[in-house]
């Protein structure tokens, strides 16, 4: 048994662009049901719930999409837990948000951070890591960090270069390793040193606005005006002040990166069916295809086609003697594209932006 509160944080302010038209700036990623069982961050709330109890459990999500994040997670997580950023400053600022947050009004305790919009396949798999990571950082006190056996030699993930010939579950985590071409995955791939990094961070929350005080002062300073003003009458309107000016960096180049040269970042690695489903293409993690290869999700006919994705919201859509591509129509736009470029979708969002099409954001 543990003996420090666990506490499980959810990162739920991102875009998820990719799964535009669908994903929407009031609605997005993880606020769709892309499995056929639940919404991304329910699946998120109930996996983290083997380990770490609803109550336990806090929500960073973006203002604009607030109202549907507590609709959607009513019953599973305090409302008074869903925390509010005004504006969205990358993943430092909303982990050091929490992390003040939860010291100010429950005391240290050990913090779970978690994206709110990935698969995992199997649930008391990842339980097992996790329980690993949260009693390394507890009896070492240093920064930890869920690492997945890589399964192929992936290029669209980033990697994570640790001392394999470490006895210890938490291995000293040498580097953090930008995506790689196909011929680097595949060398780290026959190494066995190197894991994918999963986003999944546990820690103690006051060791990690320590690392903050230290290698993001520009970052702390404005997170230290908003400490000064937790649970004062003064909250609402300091953070709505103060947050939006806090640098925008991620907590993986602001953090992590300098502190394994530091030699204090330590990784668990498992393999437990984990899938970022970044983009429509990945929908094949979540779906069986059938046995032409199509994934045909809503009112749909394919003839003569194979390889596709569809998505059909409000309508009928068909198709005929179409190979490779993704389909997706909901009652006010329809997206085309082929497979290969399922990346290239946020491009459509930056289009839409730049030429003042809100409605569509």
């Amino acid at each position: 048994m543990n003996s420090m509160q666990v506490y499980g944080v959810i990162m739920a302010g991102g875009g998820g662009t990719r799964f535009w038209p669908l994903s929407r700036q009031k609605t997005p990623k993880q606020l769709l049901n892309l499995s056929g069982k639940d919404v991304m961050v329910n699946e998120t709330i109930d996996r983290l719930a083997l380990s770490i109890p609803g109550k336990n459990q806090y929500i960073v999500t973006s203002a604009a999409q607030a109202p549907a994040m507590a609709r959607a997670t009513e019953g599973r997580v305090l409302p008074e837990h869903i925390l509010c950023e005004p504006s969205a400053r990358n993943t430092a600022a909303c982990i050091g948000y929490a992390a003040l947050e939860i010291i100010k009004k429950r005391g240290d305790g050990i913090l779970c951070v978690t994206p709110s919009d990935a698969y995992v396949r199997d649930w008391p798999a990842f339980n097992a890591v996790l329980e690993q990571a949260v009693q390394a950082a507890e009896t070492q006190d240093k920064l930890v960090t869920i690492g997945i056996t890589p399964t192929f030699a992936a290029t669209g993930y980033g990697y994570i270069r640790y001392d394999k010939a470490e006895e210890a579950c938490a291995k000293t985590v040498q580097a953090f390793v930008e995506k790689p071409p196909l011929e680097t995955a595949q060398r780290y791939l026959a190494e066995g040193s190197y894991a994918w990094n999963s986003g999944i961070f546990v820690w103690r929350a006051s060791t990690i606005l320590q690392f903050f005080r230290q290698l993001l002062p520009d970052v702390w300073a404005p997170l230290a005006q908003i400490e000064a003003a937790l649970g004062t009458e003064q909250e609402k309107a300091v953070i709505e002040k103060v947050y939006p000016t806090i640098p925008s960096i991620s907590i993986d180049y602001g953090i992590m990166e300098k502190a394994a040269a530091m030699a204090e970042v330590r990784v668990v690695a498992g393999e437990f069916g984990w899938n970022d489903v970044g983009s429509w293409d990945m929908l094949k993690v979540l779906h069986e295809p059938d046995a032409q290869g199509n994934i045909l999700l809503g009112d749909t006919l394919a003839l003569e086609s194979a390889g596709n994705i569809v998505y059909a919201g409000s309508r009928t859509v068909t198709l005929v003697g179409v190979q490779d591509m993704i389909l997706v129509e909901t009652p006010d736009s329809v997206m085309l594209c082929p497979k290969e470029k399922a990346q290239d979708v946020k491009k459509i969002v930056d289009a839409l932006k730049a030429a003042g099409r809100t409605e569509l954001l």
